[in-house]
């Protein structure tokens, strides 16, 4: 099977596992596009415990000890493949219920980053969890890869919190620069969002007839397409304006630039775009 422009889930086993699945079948149906699951086992994972091997003297005890180290660090590797198998064959499953025909998986040992950027010519968009595996011992609200993998990537990356359902609401955070713009084009020409109602939010000061003027081309560009569309344009921190509009408006997944600057004006940029991801329970679609 040809897995050109495919939709790619980014795995790992943690909690979000499920709903990241869930996600990449929903978005690889609407797509018409193949699903692939990819499992990254960090270099870091596949080092054998260490063992006191501080008594191990005598004759030959450098060389016994090393081929020792070599057959944990072989076992260790071993037992993460077959636990990593059995782990993608489920959500394989789990694909497949979802009405996805044959997902494909692939496991792959190294940094999760530079199996992305070598593997992304052929990929239609990524889907990943807004947390990973260490969600269960830390408190961070967002994942150590998020970021860098944001900024790795030439890709739409859907971002995913806890239990998926298909939107029937989505908002665009607009600020008029490049990457929202984007965003409305490929919202307006997608099938993604086809069918779904969508709203345009732009943050800022009000009677700044520039960024209207902008918001309302945006607005009918979306129309024209067909996607039935409402815009506002309201004063206050982007953060939280932005999270109380998806509580209002009851908005099922957020669309928006990511850690880049806008020629308008800097609204979604650096650790703003973090604070945003962290103030929104949604699943969000990060453009660059």
């Amino acid at each position: 099977m040809s897995l050109d422009n495919k939709v790619l889930a980014c795995v790992d086993r943690s909690p979000y596992a499920d709903h990241v699945t869930d996600a990449a079948a929903w978005a690889a149906l609407r797509l018409g596009a193949p699903l692939e699951l990819l499992h990254v086992i960090d270099r870091q994972q596949g080092i054998a415990p260490v063992t006191d091997h501080s008594g191990a003297i005598g004759v030959n005890a450098q060389e016994n000890l090393l081929n020792q180290l070599t057959e944990d660090e072989a076992s260790v590797a071993v037992r993460e493949r077959e636990q990593g198998r059995l782990f993608l064959n489920r959500l394989r499953l789990r694909a497949q219920a979802s009405g996805v025909a044959a997902p494909d998986m692939r496991q792959r040992h190294g940094s999760l980053v530079e199996t992305l950027t070598e593997q992304q010519v052929d990929v239609r968009l990524v889907v990943m969890g807004r947390r990973g595996e260490s969600s269960t011992t830390t408190l961070r609200d967002l994942g150590r890869n998020v970021e860098r993998v944001v900024r790795a990537m030439e890709r739409p990356i859907l971002t995913v919190t806890d239990n998926f359902t298909p939107p029937a609401r989505v908002l665009i955070a607009f600020d008029g620069g490049s990457a929202s713009r984007h965003g409305v084009e490929m919202v307006a020409a997608s099938p993604l969002f086809k069918g779904i109602p969508c709203h345009l939010l732009m943050v800022g000061k009000e009677g700044r007839g520039e960024a209207s003027k902008q918001l309302q081309v945006a607005q009918a560009a979306l129309m024209a397409s067909g996607i039935d569309t409402s815009a506002a344009q309201v004063m206050g921190d982007p953060e939280t304006a932005v999270a109380r509009y998806i509580d209002e408006q009851r908005i099922d997944m957020l669309v928006m630039g990511a850690y880049t600057h806008s020629p308008l004006r800097s609204l979604f940029m650096g650790s703003r775009t973090s604070e945003l991801l962290r103030s929104a329970r949604v699943p969000t679609l990060l453009l660059r």
